[in-house]
């Protein structure tokens, strides 16, 4: 199954052009979700020439996989806004993403785009009495902010709680009609989008800089970085300033009638609840079963956590769609947003958005124009790419370094034989061959399948995920399928691989 947001636009969607040739523009944007559509929507209807490269289909990766809530609420974080960088600060984060709903609103309504969308009130809640402190001071918090929330013991939940902080007017749409709108505005405008246009190199050519999808390039002066997470390692080094978390979701059906309000659970594990339009009625939608990539755990139960708690609301509800995405989160829990490095200038990264992508991506999309039309953005500053600052989660610091210590294959001990006869239908093992590691995935009909189980971007080794039935780096989040296809960045190349008979 894949998401109700894929499926769900299927009749609807354009197929792009494969860039053939070389051309040249004024903005190369890599990357065709949400943030690289929506920058190139603004920027070409300023009447900047726009390009976007896009190694598979637009919006049918982060962006076709999220839960499609627009929203200023993300989880209970304002509080540590404030503690880890002042009030100001958490008001202008607060105030950027309040602007950026807005936005998204003026644009479909000026653009005419039918997506869904809708206004819908949204929640933090808790069913634990230890969280309610936490709750009671986020509304305080937000209060000193001047910001219209409330406390609330009772919701369209149809269980209890003890209590939530309520958002007012925040906002749900279908993420896939809404970046098809904008990428049709975008070809009115004058921009060009390319599909099947995979980026491997970015070279500086005196003034201006060639983006490369194998032998043919994109010269142009400016280039924004919307790939999910930077596909260059250096010079800007986000690989040592983020991490990669996947999460799950379902969306069932029910001859009930579905709850209005969007609601996530302050604490751990992580549930995300909403409703869906479709059509003439309502889905629900539960995401959740969040770990880090390529933590060596059994997945195998991910979804059915996500099915029992659909079943504790609705006995009678049936799965209809099953998909799971994969986000960036930057160590210090901001997003960086804006100059890519000092050392490659007009270059502009987004990325890290912590899950929470709709909103940002309209911010990121608003500030790399001002930057690109030489304008100020009063909210740049909160989100600078290149700060410097000491990061201040010491703790999340440690745990990632050594993650990526213990991963390096260079430190890993030498791993006993195996047979390949031990590896159940459609799960792997990394084994040894020939005094080489090989990772072995064997499908349903028994077929195997190798690859190096060594991560093509800095050289980690792999764990499998043996729910997606991908290889999964556990130090920068690179994803490959078991045929060692490279599907999420940072890595850009194909792991080696080989098809080997079972002896």
């Amino acid at each position: 199954m894949s998401s109700y947001w894929i499926e769900s636009t299927k009749n609807i969607e354009k197929k792009y052009p494969k860039l053939e040739e070389n051309i040249e523009t004024d903005v190369c944007i890599i990357g065709g979700g949400l943030t690289g559509i929506s920058s190139a929507y603004e920027l070409a209807k300023c009447g900047v020439k726009v390009v976007v490269l896009e190694k598979e289909q637009i919006g049918k990766k982060t962006t076709g996989n999220t839960t499609g809530k627009i929203t200023s609420q993300h989880g209970l974080f304002y509080d540590y806004l404030i503690q880890s960088e002042g009030g100001k600060f958490a008001k202008k984060y607060l105030d950027a993403n309040e602007q950026a709903i807005k936005n998204i609103k003026n644009i479909i309504d000026a653009e005419k785009i039918e997506c869904d969308f809708e206004y819908q009130d949204a929640y933090v809640y808790t069913q634990k009495q230890e969280e309610i402190k936490k709750i009671e001071k986020e509304v305080q918090v937000l209060k000193q902010l001047n910001f219209d929330c409330e406390f609330v013991n009772k919701t369209d939940l149809p269980f209890d709680i003890l209590g939530a902080i309520k958002f007012k007017n925040q906002a749900q749409f279908n993420v896939r009609k809404y970046l098809f709108g904008l990428a049709n505005c975008i070809e009115n405008n004058g921009g060009k989008i390319f599909e099947n246009s995979k980026v491997y190199d970015l070279k500086k050519d005196s003034d201006k800089y060639l983006t490369y999808c194998d032998n043919i390039c994109v010269r142009s002066k400016y280039v924004v970085i919307a790939s999910h997470y930077p596909i260059i390692n250096f010079p800007g080094f986000y690989f040592l300033k983020m991490y990669q978390s996947m999460s799950y979701a379902i969306a069932i059906e029910t001859n009930q009638e579905i709850f209005n309000g969007m609601y996530i659970n302050s604490e751990s594990p992580t549930k995300s609840i909403r409703n869906i339009k479709d059509g003439n009625k309502r889905l629900l939608l539960i995401a959740g079963s969040d770990h880090k990539t390529g933590a060596k755990i059994n997945l195998l139960n991910a979804y059915k956590d996500l099915e029992k708690i659909a079943k504790g609301i609705y006995p009678d509800c049936r799965v209809k769609y099953k998909w799971h995405t994969e986000d960036c989160i930057t160590l210090d829990k901001i997003p960086y947003i804006g100059e890519f490095s000092k050392f490659m200038p007009n270059v502009y990264v987004a990325t890290g958005y912590k899950k929470w992508g709709i909103t940002t991506s309209n911010i990121a999309s608003n500030i790399i124009k001002d930057k690109i039309l030489n304008k100020s953005n009063k909210y740049e500053e909160i989100f600078k790419a290149i700060r410097m600052e000491p990061i201040k989660n010491i703790k999340e610091v440690e745990n990632m370094l050594k993650e990526t210590t213990n991963s390096l294959v260079i430190n890993k001990m030498k791993i006993p034989k195996d047979k390949i006869s031990n590896i159940n239908k459609e799960d792997a093992r990394i084994i040894e061959i020939d005094g080489k590691k090989v990772g072995v995935y064997k499908d349903k009909q028994g077929e195997l399948y190798a690859v190096k189980p060594v991560c093509s971007h800095l050289g980690c080794e792999l764990s499998f995920n043996n729910l997606a039935k991908t290889w999964d780096c556990p130090c920068h989040g690179s994803r490959f399928d078991y045929k060692g296809n490279s599907i999420y960045s940072p890595s850009i190349k194909n792991l080696e691989s080989w098809k080997i008979e079972d002896e």
